[in-house]
């Protein structure tokens, strides 16, 4: 009996994840306390974070929350850091929380009016290289006026519709059959799983494109990424301001982020330049065509709110006339008012896509708090503000690109700006140089950490989107599709750090 119930235990433990993941989640567990005993929280705390980064490298076989959760929870257990450091931090980002339980939920109700906007670009730009261009553009120049998660929302739930749209016809049901799963293949027509595949591989790039052109937008301006707008509180710098100083680095890459998007689709590496099958373009035609044939008056009036209110959450993003969880959250209520969503249950649909990656924020969160109390990244700091001051703002440039690309650029942007104006106001620097090592902060967190997925929250919101198993973006396709983009992008924002400042 004792030995069922153990193997009832085991086998519940981490659900259908590998066993070997299973067990490895164990003995990290079971390794950290005896670590503890025989060297120092410090040395603990990175092992932490590499232990965190390989949940995060196995989201889709295992969402993170749980095993992540379980490691976060035992450095408090063994006094890596506080409850209520971890509040500290989560309530430092509180913006970013709300941005994600309502402007995720609001970007859900639009998705008649971006799925209709999105499949006329698809069937009317026949050339792969121009959609990619297109694709990688849009999400810089809305990143830099609205918000790199908002973008990053939006072309997840565009793609999806796209995938159910050829997944219900590829297995053999009608492509206006809302009853369908399109999360099981099994059911997959075998003489249609070709095009699948191809289909897969052709949303993967323009998502990864997407995904990398809301870094190129995001680290121009103010509002572009959470930590922006505490680099520029801590510079002084208005919206205005923020753009100019950071152009003469930002404005070489944002181009030659673009001409990679090119020669990656003409050169077709790294899971680029995939084609859309011609039995899937003719299966969004015909979808586009019976969807304009047979839709209702009501449907019209529903495109028509959901147009007017994209307007509206355009103006209030870049005015900023709250903050954008805020927005986000008039967002629904203007939308399920006028669109007569009125019952919790249709609601409650739209949260189901952001709230887990929220729990799973704050979970990541007790990992930054970790950092915090057990000063992980304070040698790197001490070490090169101790450097030659011409030196400084290209170390501090690849610095903070390792740290972001390891950890997360909101906590590193956070850290460094705060040490680096301790060290103005202590009179170690004078203001000129500051104003060097506040752009190469700002460009350093948002430019070489698109390499990884926990490097950016937009990047780690779509890993674990609902997404990334549809089309199979694991954690290190992730990382391969990213590398030119991050060689180029670290390159040429180094090379401007260190010539054009």
């Amino acid at each position: 009996m004792t030995a069922t119930l153990a193997q009832a235990f085991q086998k519940n433990f981490l659900g259908n994840s590998p066993s070997w993941y299973q067990k490895t989640i164990i003995a990290f567990l079971v390794i950290n306390p005896i670590l503890l005993m025989v060297t120092t929280p410090f040395i603990l705390g990175w092992v932490l974070i590499a232990q965190f980064i390989l949940t995060l490298a196995m989201a889709l076989k295992c969402y993170p929350l749980q095993p992540g959760g379980l490691i976060a929870i035992e450095a408090i257990l063994l006094g890596l850091a506080s409850p209520e450091s971890v509040y500290q931090e989560t309530v430092a980002n509180f913006q970013v929380i709300l941005l994600l339980m309502f402007m995720v939920a609001g970007i859900y109700f639009m998705r008649d009016m971006l799925l209709y906007t999105f499949t006329k670009i698809l069937l009317n730009v026949r050339s792969k290289t121009t959609l990619s261009f297109l694709f990688c553009f849009s999400g810089a120049f809305l990143s830099a006026f609205l918000d790199a998660l908002t973008v990053t929302a939006v072309l997840i739930t565009v793609a999806v519709g796209f995938y159910s749209v050829y997944h219900r016809v590829a297995s053999g049901k009608a492509s206006t059959d809302a009853s369908h799963n399109h999360l099981d293949n099994s059911t997959v027509i075998q003489s249609n799983s070709e095009n699948l595949e191809q289909f897969k591989a052709f949303l993967r790039s323009l998502i990864m494109h997407g995904a990398v052109g809301t870094a190129l937008g995001g680290v121009t301006t103010v509002v572009g990424e959470p930590q922006n707008l505490l680099i520029a509180e801590k510079a002084g710098w208005q919206f205005i301001e923020f753009f100019m100083r950071m152009a003469p680095v930002t404005m070489p890459v944002f181009v030659c982020g673009l001409l990679c998007c090119i020669l990656l689709e003409k050169t077709k590496i790294l899971g680029y330049g995939a084609q859309l099958p011609n039995a899937v373009r003719e299966v969004l035609t015909q979808f586009s065509e019976e969807d304009e044939q047979n839709r209702t008056k009501e449907q019209v009036a529903i495109l028509i709110t959901q147009a007017i209110v994209a307007l509206i959450l355009v103006l209030a993003l870049a005015f900023h006339w709250a903050p954008v969880g805020l927005i986000g959250l008039m967002i629904i209520v203007l939308l399920t008012a006028f669109n007569g969503v009125t019952e919790e249950h249709q609601i409650g649909k739209a949260f189901e896509e952001a709230l887990p990656f929220t729990a799973l924020l704050v979970v990541f969160f007790a990992i930054v708090a970790v950092i915090h109390e057990q000063h992980l990244f304070s040698p790197v700091i001490t070490w090169v503000l101790a450097m030659d001051p011409a030196s400084q703002p290209g170390v501090f440039f690849l610095a903070n690109g390792l740290l972001s690309a390891i950890s997360d650029n909101v906590f590193v942007a956070t850290v460094y700006i705060n040490e680096v104006k301790a060290a103005l106001d202590a009179g170690i620097i004078d203001r000129d140089h500051f104003d060097k090592l506040v752009i190469a902060i700002n460009t350093g967190t948002n430019l070489p950490s698109v390499a990884t997925p926990n490097g950016q929250a937009a990047f780690l919101f779509l890993l674990t989107s609902a997404l990334a198993p549809l089309i199979g973006l694991s954690y290190m396709r992730m990382v391969i599709m990213a590398l030119p983009y991050t060689v180029v992008l670290t390159i040429v924002g180094l090379l401007g750090v260190l010539y054009m400042l």
